[in-house]
């Protein structure tokens, strides 16, 4: 893109990335002299990386990244090296860090956010310092990019047209089995992310809260060079797993719940034992009482009232 004034007269003018705006760059848009940047990275093949992060790493006045490690092993790939300096921003710091890099950025400068794979913030680094930037009134943009979700969604030969992220699931086997537990009445498309050795008894806690028939895909080493993803019924994942070590970077992509037949709401509704369970399950997974209450409404049908009758009928049979 070439600058106004510049191309307004014909003449070349300075080549402006937007999103760039560390030492004297602007861009469309902006706020005020600085920015946080959040970039996606490629999630496995360097040759995924955009042209905006090539010239962000080599122009930003600061990279926050969640592996400088990692980082510059990436930019050694890509043949650039940052321009700025480089400072850590993971999971143990960020609470602390997030402060001093929105105030560099509402001094005027880039501060360019990169997590270790994929987009910034979406089960990386990254939260807290938007947060902190949007408070202080500091511009937040992003250069779009590689994203694990997406990709082993599209390939995954499941329904795309709705779906929800539900990160990783609580490594403690009762909080997994609440969680999913809480989750298999959901009609979309669910993408987990998932740890190789915890892949198996995850993909075994599905089979049992979803049912070993529910279709499912198990995407590992995206975009690298043994890619590969394995399409069958959770019962018959989880075998596979528990049999053969999975390795890598994982991606879980379950199909949503048939959605119920008229009958089932009036069942439902019939049986306040388990519309009190249903909500118990939401609370435990970490929902407010609130939102337990309009989820098992939605995804039953039954009226607010019936389901609130039953969670106070239950609380009474306990007493």
């Amino acid at each position: 893109m070439v600058a106004g004034d510049a191309a307004a007269a014909g003449s070349p003018g300075p080549t402006v990335v937007p999103g760039a705006r560390g030492r004297g760059a602007a861009g469309p848009g902006v706020s005020g002299p600085g920015a946080v940047v959040l970039a996606a990275t490629p999630i496995g093949n360097p040759g995924d990386a955009s042209a905006r992060l090539r010239e962000l790493l080599t122009s930003a006045d600061v990279v926050a990244a969640e592996d400088t490690r990692r980082l510059h092993r990436l930019c050694a790939a890509l043949g650039v090296r940052p321009g700025g300096v480089v400072v850590s921003l993971h999971e143990h710091n960020e609470r602390s860090r997030a402060d001093q890099l929105v105030a560099r950025a509402a001094a005027g400068e880039t501060v360019l956010v990169v997590s270790d794979a994929g987009m910034p913030t979406v089960s990386d680094p990254g939260y807290r310092v938007v947060t902190a930037a949007v408070r202080a009134g500091v511009e937040v943009t992003a250069v779009p990019g590689p994203s694990a979700v997406l990709t082993a969604l599209a390939v995954s030969g499941l329904p795309t047209d709705r779906f929800c992220f539900e990160g990783f699931p609580p490594r403690r086997p009762g909080e997994r089995d609440r969680t999913l537990a809480g989750l298999a009445a959901e009609q979309r498309t669910l993408v987990f992310f998932e740890s190789p050795r915890r892949t198996a008894a995850t993909l075994a806690a599905l089979a049992d809260a979803f049912g070993p028939d529910r279709p499912a895909a198990l995407c590992r080493e995206l975009t690298k060079t043994h890619e590969q993803v394995l399409r069958a019924p959770l019962g018959e994942l989880a075998a596979t797993a528990a049999l053969t070590p999975v390795l890598g970077e994982v991606v879980l992509v379950v199909a949503g719940a048939s959605a119920a037949p008229a009958a089932t709401a009036a069942e439902a509704a019939a049986d306040p034992a388990g519309l009190a369970a249903a909500v118990a399950a939401q609370v435990a997974a970490g929902a407010d009482r609130r939102t337990a209450l309009r989820e098992v409404v939605q995804r039953t049908g039954v009226s607010r009232r019936t389901v609130y009758d039953a969670v106070v009928a239950a609380r009474h049979a306990s007493d």
